[in-house]
């Protein structure tokens, strides 16, 4: 397991609120945008980073992390397994208190240097599923 239940409670409810989610889109297709709706509807700010930087739910969207004018607390990631370790390590540059990778999203090398930078950091869970449950 990567992420304990004590990391994903205060990942969701101290970390702070605005959430870039990379790999949004408009597609509605796509499980970012599913989970960046229940996201919102938990009171976080959804920021959309994705190429295109388009508008979703109502958020200005971005092309990168770096792009983002504005502080952001956590990197919910929607990419491929591949890629997933260069958007950490751009989330810890940026400043993120925390990462989180999504289902089926497992790289054990950015986990280790996410944590050793002092960012806390879940792979493989969803907090679509996680949130609800604190309430």
């Amino acid at each position: 397991m990567y992420g304990d239940d004590a990391t994903v409670r205060k990942i969701l409810t101290e970390s702070g609120d605005t959430w870039a989610v990379v790999g949004l889109s408009s597609n509605r297709q796509r499980a970012a945008y599913g989970v960046a709706q229940v996201l919102q509807r938990f009171g976080k700010r959804v920021v959309p980073v994705h190429p295109r930087a388009e508008t979703v739910h109502g958020e200005q969207g971005y092309a990168s992390l770096a792009d983002i004018p504005f502080d952001v607390d956590v990197v919910d990631v929607f990419v491929n397994g591949d890629l997933a370790g260069a958007v950490a390590d751009e989330a810890v540059a940026k400043g993120a208190k925390a990462v989180w990778f999504q289902l089926g999203v497992v790289d054990e090398e950015a986990y280790a240097r996410t944590r050793a930078a002092g960012v806390d950091m879940v792979m493989d869970r969803c907090p679509a599923i996680e949130i609800p449950r604190l309430a």
